[in-house]
């Protein structure tokens, strides 16, 4: 035998077991992970409206009857009550002056036709006069995270969304009787003529907050187009 020959592997001997292989340490398997949650992106909550919104307001807004819940999100803020003040002096200096001049052409002109129309304008600001009350109730708006929703009516009620991006003007208008009570209107100037919203019978401080906030809403919105 030379040394290049390889010794064959010796034969087992009759009888004797097998030795057996080498084998890994068996490792008892756990419970299964838990699957990782998928995070979702979560929009924008929206900010934050000023206290000074609801000084002073109504403090339940008007429902229609027998009509359904909007389910809108935010919070509805409502007009100041001296709002309903205000109209009603204007109405009542209205329907004095109407009845003077009713009084003079009717009596001292001798033109007895002057009281069909003075006795429906008079007929028109009493109903009104009525109604108003309940009207101003049913006025509120909401400040949404991209736009600002506006309703009015009890009967024949109208809803107003105005995006924050579309507004090109936000003015603030009151008259002397309305400074008299310290109450002001916002309008809303939009591209579309038929968007355009004016909120009335607002404090002085909530009028002037709320330009603010729109402004600032505004500019950020329209840099985002």
């Amino acid at each position: 035998m030379t040394d290049s020959q390889t010794t064959p592997p010796p034969e087992p001997t009759p009888g004797a077991e097998p030795t057996p292989p080498h084998q890994m340490p068996n490792i008892p398997a756990g419970p299964p992970a838990p699957p990782r949650p998928v995070s979702t992106p979560q929009a924008p909550a929206p900010a934050a409206s000023p206290p000074v919104l609801d000084e002073g307001t109504y403090e339940k807004l008007r429902e229609p009857r027998n009509a359904g819940r909007i389910d809108l999100d935010g919070k509805w803020h409502q007009i100041s009550p001296r709002y309903v003040v205000s109209q009603f002096l204007q109405n009542g200096i209205v329907l004095a002056l109407v009845v003077i001049a009713a009084l003079i052409v009717g009596l001292v002109l001798d033109q007895h036709w002057v009281w069909i129309p003075a006795g429906i304008i008079t007929i028109m600001i009493l109903v009104t006069l009525v109604i108003l009350p309940r009207q101003a109730r049913a006025i509120g708006f909401m400040l949404r995270a991209d736009d600002i929703v506006f309703r009015k009516g009890i009967l024949w009620q109208r809803i107003i969304a105005v995006p924050y991006g579309r507004m090109q003007l936000v003015d603030i208008t009151h008259g002397p009787l309305d400074r008299a009570f310290g109450v002001s209107q916002l309008k809303m100037v939009t591209a579309a003529a038929t968007t355009g919203v004016q909120i009335p019978g607002l404090t002085q401080a909530a009028a002037e907050a709320l330009r603010d906030t729109l402004i600032e809403v505004a500019e950020t919105r329209r840099t985002g187009l």
